[in-house]
């Protein structure tokens, strides 16, 4: 496999006749290239299941490849929900020990046979900046290490980890003797500036020793553009010979523009289930449009995790106004608040006459937020009425 492309995602863990083809990962993430070169740190974020931890993996890959610097992905996904601060330094030093144990370099495997976790318990406020150090000792690059999953750290365990990545960058600012990864990303679901908002206390300002300055702009994953989701549905053509008629790929763009996962579901859908897997028939706008009906209706995975975010009140001010149309958000809502939803991927932001304004992201998300702002009115309409929006009978 290509390590600069990512793939089509598996559905809910169904046999996914797509998830093979491939477009080039790496340009979706501008600019890191440039950030390593700077020795920066820096955030990249997007909406779940947008290809955060494929492009990741192309990422290392690649630095890895190219031999100047080494590149290390450390997953943080299990420490969700550990809120005291030893338990989690003990299991971020573990989850750094087993990313450099998988390693597909021989230099970083080494290295976790060289560090035990034990070495480094005695300070629970030093565990992580000291392992950092010791192995970018140990090597004979730069460092490049990137915390997937980073959102996933809680409250003090966020500011004491961010604390020591502090620590060892400002070390290796003030001496050129010291040693610390050459340029570290916080990749998840969320800017650090809600991290922020999240753990700080409300009277407490960032300050000049907040761990969070070190910080460079965020970067986040561009979704797919039109002409990609042609790109991938046409491998699907290449391999198979079905046709996606122009109108479907309009349509696709209509309902997902360009959202990965989005953009995998409709197709998979009207393959899988609508055409029993029969590469003879043609793929039209119109089958895009019932494939979209459809996911509505069954309400996945993807959907409903995305659609319980609109139970927390910051969220539902946010969303409130724009569904209704008010041109100024309520008392309340910062622009942290907006922020926030539109990492979360159920708004974006454009700019209209030199205005910039908030929508749903797309025409399958506007139609999923309304319904569930109207589900205790929903429920009250007879079945058989439910079934005429999707323009068929009741089965």
């Amino acid at each position: 496999m290509n390590i600069t492309q990512t793939k089509f995602f598996n559905i809910a863990g169904v046999c996914n006749p797509l998830e093979h083809y491939m477009l080039p990962a790496l340009p979706r993430l501008s600019d890191v290239d440039d950030l390593i070169t700077r020795k920066q740190y820096f955030v990249i974020h997007a909406p779940r299941q947008s290809g955060k931890t494929t492009c990741l993996a192309a990422l290392v890959n690649k630095i890895n490849n190219d031999g100047q610097y080494y590149a290390l992905s450390c997953s943080l996904a299990t420490l969700r929900g550990v809120v005291e601060n030893t338990t989690a330094m003990s299991e971020i030093v573990g989850r750094i020990n087993g990313a450099l144990r998988y390693s597909g370099v021989v230099q970083l495997r080494d290295l976790a046979y060289k560090f035990k976790d034990e070495d480094y318990m005695a300070d629970p406020g030093m565990k992580v900046q000291g392992m950092l150090t010791d192995m970018c000792i140990a090597l004979d690059r730069d460092l490049v290490v990137f915390f997937d999953e980073a959102d996933c750290l809680d409250e003090s365990p966020l500011i004491k980890f961010l604390a020591q990545v502090r620590e060892g960058y400002l070390d290796r600012q003030a001496s050129s003797y010291a040693k610390f990864p050459r340029a570290m990303a916080l990749v998840g679901m969320r800017d650090i500036r809600d991290y922020l908002t999240k753990v700080r206390p409300e009277n407490e300002s960032q300050g000049p020793g907040s761990p969070f300055n070190v910080t460079d702009e965020p970067l986040t994953l561009a979704d797919f553009k039109k002409g990609e989701i042609a790109a991938l549905y046409g491998q699907h053509t290449g391999e198979t010979g079905q046709v996606f008629e122009l109108e479907a790929i309009d349509r696709a763009w209509y309902w997902s523009e360009g959202q990965p996962w989005l953009v995998n579901a409709l197709a998979s859908h009207v393959i899988m289930k609508l055409f029993k897997n029969d590469y003879s028939r043609t793929v039209t706008g119109a089958d895009i449009d019932l494939a979209a009906r459809n996911l509505i209706l069954l309400n996945p995975t993807h959907f409903d995790s995305l659609m319980e975010r609109l139970r927390e009140p910051r969220v539902r001010r946010v969303v409130d106004a724009v569904i209704v149309g008010e041109k100024r958000f309520p008392r309340g809502v910062s622009s942290d608040d907006k922020g926030y939803v539109i990492d979360l991927g159920l708004l974006k932001a454009e700019i209209v006459n030199g205005i910039t304004s908030l929508r749903p992201s797309n025409a399958t998300y506007r139609e999923l937020i309304v319904r569930f702002l109207t589900k205790d009115i929903q429920d009250d309409i007879p079945e058989e009425f439910q079934y005429k929006w999707m323009g068929r009978d009741k089965p």
